[in-house]
């Protein structure tokens, strides 16, 4: 659970390692800031501690907008557009989806148990008259966009929200490739790494994977 920064309440959130953001918009504010240095209206401010004064008595690059606010980098227009680009982006078509090989490595994908947290298949609804060019899509993301403890071997010790060290969202397997390095750290080389590097309520799964 997050607080939407724009309306204050409490929300369910679905972006970020550890589903820290409930919406593209502020996910890609977050990033815009935390890892560009770049203002927005929701992250009006730069991503420094006290003790960096460099930064803080730097010229940001911030345009006065006319409207009376304090001038920021990202004006609400490209912070509009970024998120309409980032909603439709397409991911990577699936490659070799009815070889032999990848049937079988399906089956036991779902023998494993892998399937009860990345999920594999959503049907998009058609309520929402904000994102028309999603209504009625079939989507395959492989992910359950919710928090899981992951165990000791991929806690970070990073707490966000309610998300503790060892807590992560289901990244989505839509797209994966065939070389890493994978994790939300990179610490994996190769997929059968970052398998059993699962534990906490993926132990199970991992546990048939390596006896598999």
């Amino acid at each position: 659970w997050v607080m939407d920064p724009q309306t204050g309440k409490t929300a369910l959130g679905r972006f970020g390692w550890k589903a820290g953001q409930k919406k593209l918009l502020t996910q890609n504010q977050s990033a815009f800031n935390e890892d560009m240095g770049l203002t927005s209206r929701i992250r009006p401010n730069e991503s420094y501690t006290p003790l960096q004064t460099a930064c803080l008595n730097a010229t940001t690059g911030a345009d006065d907008q006319g409207d009376g606010k304090s001038p920021v980098e990202v004006s609400d227009e490209v912070a509009r557009f970024v998120e309409f680009y980032t909603r439709n982006l397409a991911v990577p078509h699936r490659r070799d989806a009815d070889s032999e090989l990848v049937l079988a490595g399906k089956k036991r994908f779902y023998e494993i148990g892998c399937q009860s947290c990345h999920t594999p298949r959503y049907e998009l609804p058609k309520t929402d008259d904000d994102h028309l060019e999603q209504h009625g899509q079939v989507i395959y993301p492989y992910t359950d966009l919710l928090l899981h403890d992951m165990g000791d071997q991929l806690a970070d010790g990073i707490e966000m929200g309610f998300a503790t060290g060892r807590e992560f969202r289901t990244a989505p397997l839509w797209g994966i490739i065939a070389t890493g390095p994978y994790l939300h750290d990179g610490r994996a080389g190769s997929i059968e790494e970052a398998i059993t590097l699962h534990g906490g309520e993926a132990e199970e799964s991992r546990t048939r994977f390596v006896e598999s």
